[in-house]
């Protein structure tokens, strides 16, 4: 099994999962990974600190506001604000973080479709946190055509190795 299948098993075996990067002005992966979460029966909390509210439910400024601490954290920003958000999980303990990428985990092949940040990721090793550097969720919760195929490509070019 490729190092990556552990940590996106690690990563869903978490049950409380914050969803940072959710938006309300365009359709994003985001919100997609949110719904799928949403709908494989995880307790998911969406963060973008402009919203209050996000489909019906709460939205938090923060990973700090949110009243029921989570296990995971999915984020799709841009990279400097992915660095803050990795501070965050260091202060409050949590252990799973995973960085969008559209492009896989090979760093610096999609810089303009990316929310990896090679100091965030230095930092979760640092502090002992599981990090997914890259790929998406929506390959793996029960993936649409579009996301099954980028998963068969992006681990055909070796595009899904993690270090």
């Amino acid at each position: 099994m490729a190092k990556i299948d552990t940590l996106v098993q690690d990563f869903l075996a978490q049950k409380k999962i914050a969803v940072v990067g959710v938006s309300d002005k365009r359709e994003t992966g985001c919100n997609l990974a949110y719904r799928k979460f949403k709908e494989a029966g995880y307790q998911v909390s969406a963060v973008n600190p402009r919203l209050s509210s996000f489909e019906g439910d709460p939205c938090y400024p923060d990973l700090g506001a949110i009243p029921d601490r989570p296990d995971a954290v999915f984020i799709l920003a841009r990279p400097e604000v992915t660095g803050q958000i990795v501070q965050q999980c260091v202060d409050l303990g949590i252990r799973h973080v995973w960085m969008h990428c559209m492009m896989g985990t090979k760093p610096g092949l999609a810089a303009g479709m990316t929310s990896v940040s090679q100091e965030a990721v230095q930092m979760c090793k640092e502090h002992g946190i599981a990090v997914i550097p890259g790929s998406c969720p929506n390959q793996f919760l029960k993936p649409d055509f579009g996301h099954a195929m980028m998963r068969v490509l992006w681990r055909t070019f070796g595009f899904m190795n993690v270090n």
